[in-house]
C-alpha cells in the first residue's frame, strides 16, 4: 500500500551572494536545505530565478510543495508582490511573486528578507515575548525590520526598515544603492572585509598568509577565523564594524524605543566580538542613556536560516496553516 507524501512548506532566502532554500515544519525546524550562488545584479533576471527554482526543488526533494515563501534582499512593495529595488540583485519593479508562482505552480509569498527574519525571531527566537523589537540583519549589507505588538511595520510603500541605507557619513563611502555614506558601508560583511584588506600591510597579520599576500582574496570567513586566532587586524576590523553598529542602533533606539534589538545575519555569528563594541557604542551614543532603560542588543537565535524560516512561516500563515 502506497502512502501519499505530505506537502511541504519551503522558505528561500535570496541574498547578495547566495540563495538558501529549506523545508520548514510547523515548529520552525529546518529540514533539508539547498544552496546556490546568487548570479549577481548585472545578469538576466531569469538566471536569478533559475537559481531559486533549483534550490527550492532540491530542498523539497521530490515532496509536493504546499507553498513557498521568498525572503528577498531588496525593497518589496506594500502589496508584497514586487521587488522594487535590490542593491545586489537585478529585480527592478518586477512582479516576483507572480513570476515565481507561475514557475512553480504553487502559492508564493514574498517579503523583504529582514522582515522574514524578524517574523522568525518573533515567533521562535530572540524577540519572542517582546512587545516591540528592532531586528538588524548583517550580511553583505544591512537590512532591518520593525515589530510592534507582534505586527510588522511595513510603511506606506512597504519599505520601512531599510536601515542600511541611512546616511551616517556625509560624502562617505559610495554605496551600491547609488548613495554615499550609508550605514552598511561601515557596518556589514563588506565593511568588515574592506577594513581588513586596507589594514593588512600596516602590521603583521595571518591574513597575509591566508590570502597569499593578495588583499583582494580576503573573505569574511577568513577575517572571522583570524580574529578567533588572535589576529589584531581582524580584531580591529570587528571592533570598527561593531562600533559603527552601535552608533546606528543608537539612532534607531532614539526613534523607536524598542524592548530589544536583535542582531542577525551572517556577520552576527561573531557574537560578542561584534556585539560588545556595539553595546558600548550604544551607551555612548544614545541620547539620555543614563536616564532610560537602554534595550539589550542580543544575537538572533535562528542564525543564517532565519530569513527562510520566516518566509516559510508567512507562506504557511497565508495558506491558513496554524502553528502548533
Amino acid at each position: 500500500m502506497t502512502t501519499a507524501m505530505e506537502p511541504v512548506w519551503v522558505g528561500v532566502d535570496v541574498g547578495g551572494t547566495k540563495v538558501l532554500a529549506g523545508v520548514v515544519d510547523v515548529m520552525g525546524h529546518v529540514g533539508r536545505t539547498a544552496r546556490r550562488a546568487t548570479p549577481g545584479r548585472r545578469v538576466d533576471i531569469a538566471q536569478v530565478e533559475d537559481a531559486l527554482e533549483a534550490a527550492v526543488l532540491e530542498a523539497a526533494d521530490g515532496f509536493p510543495i504546499a507553498g513557498v515563501g521568498v525572503a528577498a534582499a531588496g525593497f518589496v512593495d506594500a502589496a508584497a508582490d514586487r521587488v522594487m529595488f535590490a542593491p545586489h540583485l537585478p529585480w527592478q519593479g518586477q512582479n516576483v511573486r507572480e513570476r515565481l508562482s507561475e514557475r512553480w505552480g504553487v502559492p508564493v509569498v514574498l517579503d523583504n528578507d529582514a522582515n522574514c527574519a524578524a517574523v522568525a525571531e518573533w515567533t521562535y527566537g530572540a524577540a519572542r515575548g517582546a512587545h516591540s523589537a528592532l531586528v538588524v540583519t548583517m550580511g553583505t549589507g544591512i537590512g532591518g525590520a520593525i515589530l510592534m505588538d507582534g505586527r510588522l511595520v511595513r510603511g506606506a510603500n512597504g519599505m520601512a526598515g531599510e536601515f542600511g541605507h541611512m546616511q551616517v557619513v556625509p560624502d562617505g563611502q559610495t554605496c551600491e544603492c547609488g548613495g554615499r555614506g550609508c550605514w552598511e558601508q561601515y557596518s556589514s560583511g563588506n565593511a568588515l572585509v574592506r577594513f581588513a584588506r586596507q589594514r593588512m600591510g600596516e602590521q603583521p597579520s595571518v591574513l597575509e598568509e591566508a590570502s597569499g599576500g593578495n588583499p583582494d582574496r580576503v573573505t569574511g570567513p577568513m577575517v572571522t577565523e583570524a580574529a578567533e586566532a588572535g589576529d589584531m587586524v581582524a580584531r580591529q576590523a570587528f571592533a570598527s564594524v561593531g562600533d559603527w553598529l552601535g552608533v546606528g542602533v543608537a539612532n534607531l533606539v532614539a526613534a523607536f524605543d524598542p524592548d530589544v534589538v536583535v542582531i542577525g545575519g551572517g556577520v552576527s555569528q561573531a557574537g560578542d566580538r561584534l556585539l560588545e563594541p556595539a553595546r558600548n557604542a550604544l551607551q555612548r551614543s544614545l541620547v539620555a542613556a543614563a536616564h532610560r532603560a537602554v534595550p539589550p542588543i542580543v544575537s538572533a537565535l535562528l542564525g543564517p536560516e532565519a530569513g527562510l524560516v520566516g518566509a516559510a512561516e508567512l507562506a504557511r500563515r497565508a495558506g491558513g496553516q496554524p502553528r502548533r
